[in-house]
C-alpha cells in the first residue's frame, strides 16, 4: 500500500472586542504569487471568499513559527500570543488535496488594524455574528465556532476579560466585555457579586466614576490572579 502525500497548514482564529462586539480577523482570499515571482500559480481554491488567516507550514518551520509568520504576512499583525486550538483533518476539507490544519487561537485585547499582504486581497475585523453568516472558505466556519467557544470558556476560568478594560474600570465596563464575548446579556447584580467575590480577580482603587447612570461606581484594577477559583460561569 502506497502512502499518499499530505500537506500541513495552520489557521488562525484571532478574536478581539471592538465597539462592544466580539470580532474575528478575516482575510479575503486572492490568488497567491510564487515567492520571488510575478506569476500566479494555479491555486484558485476559494478565491474571493472570506477566510481565517493561514497557510502552509514550510519544511523548516515548527507549527507556532508558521502561525506567527502567516499572521504577519497576511494581516501585518505581530506580537499576539497564540495557543493551539485543535487539529482538523477531514479528507474533503481542502479541494487542493489531503490537508491537515492545526488551528491556533488568540483572544487579543490590543490588536491593531490589519493590513492585507501575500495572497490576501483584504484583511478586516468582522463581528463574529456577521462572519458566521458568510460562506467562509474550507471548513473555517467549524474552526471559528470552536475558537469562539474556547474563548468564551477562557473568560470563565481566567482574568483575561479585565485585559480588555482600561487600567481602571467599573464592574459595568467589565460586564460589557463578558457580554460581548459570551453573546448574551448578564444580570448586573449577579455579575457584580461574582466578580467582586472571586479572590484575586479585582482590586479596588479607592476612586469612583460618575460616567455611568446612577450613583458613582467604584473603580477597580486587574488583580494578581490569572486563574479564577471559583470560575465566573455563564
Amino acid at each position: 500500500m502506497t502512502a499518499s502525500l499530505m500537506a500541513v497548514t495552520v489557521d488562525l482564529v484571532i478574536l478581539t472586542v471592538r465597539s462592544g462586539e466580539l470580532c474575528v480577523l478575516l482575510v479575503r482570499r486572492g490568488v497567491p504569487l510564487l515567492r520571488g515571482s510575478s506569476v500566479a500559480p494555479q491555486d484558485t481554491a476559494f478565491v474571493g471568499h472570506l477566510a481565517l488567516p493561514g497557510g502552509y507550514v514550510l519544511p523548516d518551520e515548527d507549527l507556532l513559527a508558521a502561525a506567527e509568520r502567516e499572521l504577519r504576512e497576511e494581516t501585518g499583525l505581530d506580537g499576539i500570543h497564540l495557543e493551539q486550538l485543535a487539529t482538523y483533518g477531514h479528507p474533503g476539507r481542502d479541494p487542493r488535496g489531503r490537508t491537515v490544519t492545526v488551528a491556533h487561537l488568540a483572544l487579543a485585547p490590543h490588536a491593531g488594524a490589519p493590513t492585507a499582504g501575500t495572497d490576501a486581497a483584504e484583511a478586516e475585523w468582522l463581528p463574529v455574528a456577521e462572519a458566521m453568516a458568510e460562506d467562509l472558505a474550507f471548513d473555517h466556519e467549524v474552526i471559528l465556532r470552536d475558537g469562539v467557544e474556547r474563548a468564551r470558556a477562557k473568560l470563565e476560568y481566567s482574568s483575561l476579560g479585565a485585559a480588555f478594560c482600561p487600567p481602571e474600570f467599573t464592574v459595568g465596563q467589565l460586564r460589557e466585555v463578558y457580554e460581548a464575548v459570551w453573546g448574551e446579556r448578564l444580570d448586573p447584580r449577579n455579575f457584580h457579586r461574582k466578580v467582586t467575590k472571586t479572590p484575586g480577580f479585582l482590586e479596588e482603587t479607592g476612586a469612583t466614576s460618575s460616567a455611568e447612570p446612577g450613583r458613582p461606581a467604584k473603580l477597580y484594577r486587574r488583580g494578581p490572579v490569572e486563574q479564577l477559583n471559583p470560575p465566573i460561569t455563564r
